[in-house]
């Protein structure tokens, strides 16, 4: 299974939102900015989270995105799920009916194998996912860290926080 670039885009920028004082905000530029993205590309994620109601979008000049909720409230799934659609990896489309020998009907009255086996491992993969939220990756980074990564989002933050003026 291959996940988009944006996944990744948007679980480095929820895990930096997540930095933010009660009522600071970040301007989609500066996420692009610091994580070395495209722009426009980690914008539509922003907004695919923000329909997730996993972040909360502030307009205006002073405005920018903020976690709508807790990160210990929101899960490797959630964010997974907003950006690549709630919908299974592995499609099955019936290919044992198809070609110059297709199976006879008889044969299937029961699920296709292979697709039972491979939503069972999705079901897994899922699970996995829904089970570690940004507040575990964060004490993990936090575990290994020896400061340098804490200084560097700190510093940029402090560049580029906007105080919105309202509080989540």
């Amino acid at each position: 299974m291959k996940l988009s670039d944006g996944v990744e885009q948007a679980i480095h920028s929820v895990t930096m939102l997540s930095g933010l004082s009660a009522d600071g905000v970040l301007s989609a530029a500066a996420l692009a900015e610091f994580h070395g993205v495209s722009p426009s590309y980690l914008l539509k994620h922003l907004q695919a989270l923000s329909g997730a109601g996993i972040v909360q979008t502030l307009p205006g000049p002073k405005g920018g995105y903020r976690l709508a909720r807790p990160p210990e409230k929101v899960t490797l799934l959630d964010i997974v799920l907003a950006v690549e659609g709630a919908g299974p990896a592995f499609r099955c489309n019936e290919i044992r009916r198809r070609g110059p020998n297709p199976l006879p009907a008889h044969l299937l009255t029961k699920p296709c194998g292979i697709n039972a086996a491979m939503l069972r491992a999705e079901q897994a993969y899922r699970a996995e996912l829904r089970r570690v939220s940004i507040a575990d990756i964060l004490a993990d980074v936090g575990a290994m860290d020896d400061g340098t990564i804490v200084a560097r989002g700190c510093a940029f933050l402090d560049i580029h926080e906007r105080k919105s003026g309202s509080k989540a």
